[in-house]
Parts: C-alpha cells; structure tokens; sequence
C-alpha cells in the first residue's frame, strides 16, 4: 500500500507540472497574439524569442531585457516593444519558480519532431517555419535503479510543444 501511494504522489506531481506547462505555454501564446506587431519582429527586435535553461536551479530565467513597466506603481510601459519585455520578465519569473530546472524555447519551427515523431529542442528554419514554444522542466526518473543526481531526467526532449497561431489583424 505504502508503494502505490508513493507512486499515485509522483504520478499527482508530474500530472501538476504538466498542467502548470500547458497553463504557461497557452498563457504566453496570447501574450504574443495580443502583441502582433512585436511576435511577428525577427531577432533581437522580439523580445518573445528565446532559447534558456535553468537545469541547475543556480540561475533564473531572464529575459535579455528585463523590464518591469507593468508592474503597479512604475512607469507605464510606453511601446509595444516594452510591454514585450516586461510580460517577458513577469512570464519567465513565474515559470522558473513553478518548474523545477525549467527550459524554454520560442522560435519559428518548420520541423519541431524528429522522424520518430519525438518533439526536439532545436528550431528548423524552412519555408514552412511557424513560431512554436517548447518546454521542458527536470522530472523524477522512471528508472527506480537511478539514485543521487542521475534519478532526474533533464528536458532531453521537450514535454510541450505549442505552435502559435497569429490570429486576425
């Protein structure tokens, strides 16, 4: 009895962090619908674009500019461009602390799966390209034989792929 409650637990939390993801990923898909002009900018021009990890929990996610205009009591945001950065700084934030060892990546994709149908990290530019977001987090290895740091499995592959639609003008 003790081992199936164990495992109902771990299944419990895993359930949770895929909720958590799906939540997070759908939640910055219409950040980036609702801020057109700036999720349609190619490199540095969009903010929206990124490509961290946090697998060892020493360092947060960040944007390359944080911003913090959105938050009460600041100055208002005062461009598309800051608004993308500040929902970009609240956005990482919360996913770094809600997902142990966190990955994220937000790029246009023409090919997110491998041949096996496996979802991958790296980003294929094709003619077909449509911008995608990927996360993974760290997760309790199946393996019972693994013990210490090896009992982890470290985003090898994706856990969400969500590819974002643009919407209407």
């Amino acid at each position: 009895m003790v081992g199936l409650q164990a495992g109902a637990l771990k299944a419990n939390r895993e359930a949770r962090l895929q909720s958590v993801a799906s939540s997070m990923a759908t939640e910055l898909a219409e950040m980036m619908r609702g801020n057109k002009s700036v999720s349609l900018a190619t490199g540095t021009a969009n903010p929206y674009l990124v490509n961290l990890t946090n697998s060892t929990g020493a360092t947060a996610l960040a944007p390359a500019t944080a911003a913090y205009c959105l938050v009460v009591g600041s100055a208002a945001c005062t461009s598309d461009l800051a608004i993308a950065n500040a929902q970009m700084t609240d956005w990482l934030s919360r996913l770094d602390t809600q997902l142990p060892g966190a990955r994220v990546v937000v790029c246009p994709d023409s090919a997110p799966f491998d041949s096996s149908g496996l979802p991958v990290w790296a980003c294929g530019t094709g003619a077909n390209a449509t911008l995608v977001i990927k996360i993974g987090w760290t997760r309790s290895s199946t393996n019972r034989a693994n013990t210490g740091d090896a009992a982890f499995d470290r985003s090898t592959v994706p856990s969400i792929v969500l590819p974002i639609t643009p919407g209407v003008a």
